[in-house]
């Protein structure tokens, strides 16, 4: 019998497509929010894919059942604590440094008796052997080898040089032995910043803002450094104080050989891929000559300072490790903020500014003989150390690129240099002269900075 409501009633192929009519908007969505997921699950393993080999890209099978994500919470780390370990040996290293290089000039000066002369003629020599080594080892850091074991047998060896100054007083021996094993040590810290460049580069990270972070820890080293470095030689003798710099290298070593990432690499020759392009050895040269210049006035008032105080101003001993300690615990901020910065208004204005703050600087220990100016004065020598510390190494890193190590190295090699200008200059001129005739010069060095630094490009 023929069913006469037959057109009322709804069939399954009816009911079907009334079913899939009324669930399309759905579908499309959810198509939408698939396509989303798909999208970013590429973009998220792309972007892992270049980093670290012990980091790896979430597969994609564990990401299509969640909610959508940005990317900031997908790539949110814990805390790493080999980064924590970097900043551990830069306050170390920093620490055995600002406990030997502020007291040097008295120490030679009240313990081996040496003249101005000889005390300048030590901070030469010491740098030139220093310059040698540490271009020695950063060629071959470059090639082949782990950084890591470089920089654990320097610290060893720095040690020794601490216990050698800690009981030997003949000038001669302090300054061919001690001096080459002080170079090995005092290796350690560019090394160590190459290390932690590459660390950055590998996993990611802001490269610029670590390495200020790590330079504000040896910042923050010399504020406690200096005043603890006179308080141990005044108080206790400089054997107690070398003995405690000696302390600090081997606890870094340790630090080191357990903490420290290590970086292999396979020995290459070096070709035109590693050179620094042609448009940038005109101003990686700028650079090194203004750098070397801003460490020479740097040093010449590390060395000049304690002595000038207490033989010209009649002030007390330990207002020169007061005065440092000052101006590195103020260098701190300006290093965070300079590495905050430099991304915004370039790391060649920043060094202008630096440079012009050291102008005013050393134009006013001219005319500032009492204790409470020369502390307030400490503001400007900071934002001069502190930019040039914190932006300078990156400078040359972005103008040599694939060499980290000799980037690195070639910045502290302009404190070497700085260092050997600064020790015959201020040598000869307080033998003829006097301590404040020192500073004249550094007045002259600052303006062939401000020539470099207005004829060189930005990186």
């Amino acid at each position: 019998m023929r069913n006469t409501h037959s057109g009322s009633k709804l069939t399954p192929t009816n009911k079907t497509r009334q079913t899939s009519a009324k669930f399309q908007p759905t579908k499309i969505l959810r198509k939408k929010c698939e396509k989303r997921i798909n999208k970013y699950n590429s973009f998220e393993t792309a972007f892992l894919k270049n980093r670290s080999s012990v980091e790896s890209a979430r597969p994609v099978y564990l990401t299509e059942y969640l909610p959508m994500q940005t990317p900031g919470v997908a790539t949110r780390r814990l805390p790493d604590f080999r980064s924590a370990a970097f900043l551990i040996v830069a306050f170390l290293t920093g620490i055995a440094g600002a406990l030997q290089t502020p007291t040097l000039s008295l120490f030679l000066s009240t313990e081996v008796h040496a003249r101005p002369f000889m005390v300048g003629l030590f901070f030469t020599g010491s740098a030139v052997i220093g310059i040698i080594v540490s271009q020695l080892l950063a060629a071959r850091s470059d090639r082949k080898g782990d950084r890591k074991s470089l920089i654990f047998i320097c610290c060893l060896l720095g040690a020794l040089a601490c216990i050698l100054f800690a009981w030997n007083r003949n000038y001669f021996v302090l300054l061919f032995v001690g001096v080459l094993l002080s170079s090995f040590g005092s290796t350690a810290n560019p090394q160590m910043f190459a290390l932690a460049r590459e660390h950055a580069d590998r996993t990611g990270r802001e490269a610029v803002m670590f390495s200020s972070i790590m330079r504000a820890q040896v910042s923050l080293a010399w504020v406690v450094g200096p005043p603890i470095a006179f308080a141990l030689a005044l108080g206790y003798g400089f054997p107690v104080m070398y003995a405690s710099a000696a302390v600090a290298f081997v606890v870094c070593a340790v630090i080191v050989k357990y903490l420290l990432p290590s970086m292999q690499k396979v020995e290459v020759k070096t070709t035109d891929t590693l050179q620094a392009p042609a448009r940038n050895r005109r101003d990686t040269l700028l650079l090194f000559v203004a750098c070397t210049l801003m460490w020479a006035c740097n040093s010449i008032y590390l060395i000049n300072m304690p002595l000038y105080v207490v033989h010209e101003l009649n002030l007390p001993e330990t207002l020169a490790g007061e005065l440092m300690g000052i101006a590195a615990g103020l260098e701190i901020p300006v290093m965070l903020l300079a590495g905050y910065l430099a991304k915004r208004i370039g790391k060649r204005s920043m060094m202008r500014f630096s440079t012009f703050a050291g102008l005013l600087f050393y134009g006013a220990l001219l005319f500032i003989h009492d204790a409470v100016p020369l502390m307030l004065l400490q503001l400007l020598n900071a934002i001069f150390i502190g930019i040039l510390a914190g932006i300078g190494m990156i400078y040359f890193q972005d103008l040599m690129p694939g060499q980290a190590g000799a980037a690195t190295t070639l910045f502290t090699n302009s404190t070497r240099v700085g260092w050997i200008i600064a020790g015959s200059l201020a040598g000869v001129v307080a033998e003829v002269w006097n301590y404040h005739a020192v500073f004249y010069f550094t007045l002259l060095m600052i303006a062939g900075t401000l020539y470099c630094m207005w004829r060189i490009k930005e990186a």
